[in-house]
């Protein structure tokens, strides 16, 4: 199977078309893994278009995480009894499949489990930023970010000084990089996310490395979003870090990734203190562990890790390439749908061309508002989240303060968007 290319994050029409492994009966058939989706709500069949918030888990996940617990458990690092190195293997084994996930050059010790992908951010923030940056000193974010790559950077403008800098959205969604040299002018960090939850905006994420390392500076990657759906090579990505999340694709709650270069892990200080981040403790000081148990301080997520790498597998199977494929598909079809059977009374947020968007459907429908839509979508089955989505900068930039958003995935369907746009109209028809 070729690779899809991984240049800014987008998957032209070529590589989406070579990349296409799996028929779109296979992705049908994929539900059948996925045991909550055989479920009912209100008497109806979930339809989960959630997936922009935690994504659901497969069977093999499921006893993969059942195993560990029945044959396996014990703490981590500590024991020199059998079960006690199995569990030691298996939580090494989970680490280096994720690394190789996101083509991490070392994964054995450049990938720091945390628990979840604010975490990851924040350990940057409370680590690398602290010992580097002083007051004055310039981080470059975005409108499109999530609270969880925002709120780091105000703690620090607060505490130290530090003075944020902001790329704004254009009016069709995108980055607005027309003066994107001057924006990284005198830059010490670019965090800036991937791929956008409330818009599904792919952002162009190697061009603005490129021009944040010609201006000495690092840049951070927030690919909670993007992960999950898209072929990810960090090198190609030219990012220094990179935040995602375990439960957002297919794994378990309660454990993420920070993925950083090796030297730059190296150098930055320990970010929580305790067992196992450490070589030696006197009465004087501490000697702090090497990579990555350096920031994996207390028992780490175990079982969590063990379903981390079985979620990774059940991606590598399906095949990144093929999800991204299935999912413009997908997305072309809802977008198609939700235009024909309601024109002018709904408005979807994001850009209109699907090879620079990922699955995620952010919905104003007449003057209903998002909460009451998605409870009476509820009563259809059908699942979507309603609120500002984390990101209450872009929605003052949208003009609005909440939107209805239904998001895809590779479990998803045409059926499921037709179940959205039925319960649509069944929403148009009780609103009037």
């Amino acid at each position: 199977m070729a690779k899809a290319t991984v240049t800014d994050f987008r998957v032209d029409e070529a590589d989406r078309v070579q990349g296409a492994c799996a028929s779109r009966a296979d992705f049908s058939a994929l539900k059948a893994d996925f045991p909550v989706l055989s479920r009912t709500v209100h008497g109806r069949r979930v339809v989960y278009l959630d997936s922009a918030s935690s994504a659901q888990r497969p069977q093999s996940v499921l006893d993969a995480m059942d195993a560990y617990y029945q044959t396996t458990h014990a703490n981590v690092h500590r024991g020199v009894y059998a079960m006690a190195e199995e569990a030691d293997r298996l939580y090494e084994a989970a680490r280096v499949a994720v690394g190789r996930f996101i083509g991490a050059p070392d994964p054995a010790h450049e990938v720091v489990f945390t628990k979840n992908a604010t975490e990851a951010i924040n350990l940057v923030a409370a680590t690398w930023a602290r010992a580097n940056l002083r007051r004055g000193d310039v981080v470059l974010l975005t409108d499109m970010e999530h609270h969880a790559n925002i709120v780091p950077w105000l703690m620090l403008a607060e505490e130290h000084g530090i003075v944020l800098r902001w790329i704004a959205v254009d009016d069709e969604y995108r980055l607005d990089l027309s003066d994107l040299d001057h924006l990284v002018d005198g830059v010490k960090l670019v965090a800036c996310t991937t791929m956008s939850n409330v818009l599904g905006t792919i952002t162009p994420f190697s061009r603005i490395a490129e021009a944040a390392h010609r201006a000495g500076a690092l840049v951070l990657a927030d690919g909670a979003q993007s992960v999950p759906h898209l072929p990810t090579d960090v090198g190609q990505l030219g990012c220094d870090f990179l935040a995602f999340s375990a439960h957002k694709m297919l794994g378990p709650t309660g454990i993420g990734v920070l993925w950083g270069r090796r030297e730059l892990l190296e150098e930055m200080p320990p970010f929580l203190g305790g067992g196992g981040m450490i070589r030696d403790v006197r009465h004087d000081g501490f000697t702090a562990n090497v990579l990555p148990w350096k920031f994996e301080a207390g028992t780490p997520p175990i079982a969590e890790a063990v379903g981390f790498g079985a979620a990774v597998s059940y991606l590598e199977r399906v095949g990144l390439a093929a999800i991204r494929a299935h999912e413009v598909e997908l997305t072309a079809y809802a977008l198609g749908t939700l235009a024909e059977r309601f024109g002018d009374d709904i408005r979807v947020f994001g850009p209109s061309g699907t090879a620079e968007r990922g699955g995620v459907l952010s919905l104003a429908y007449r003057d209903v508002h998002p909460h009451d839509l998605a409870q009476v979508l509820d009563q259809a089955g059908v699942c979507v989240r309603a609120g500002h989505h984390c990101a209450k900068p872009l929605m003052r930039r949208l003009g609005v303060t909440a939107t209805a958003r239904a998001s895809l995935y590779l479990y998803n369907d045409e059926s499921d968007v037709d179940a959205l746009a039925d319960a649509l109209a069944e929403a148009g028809s009780l609103f009037g």
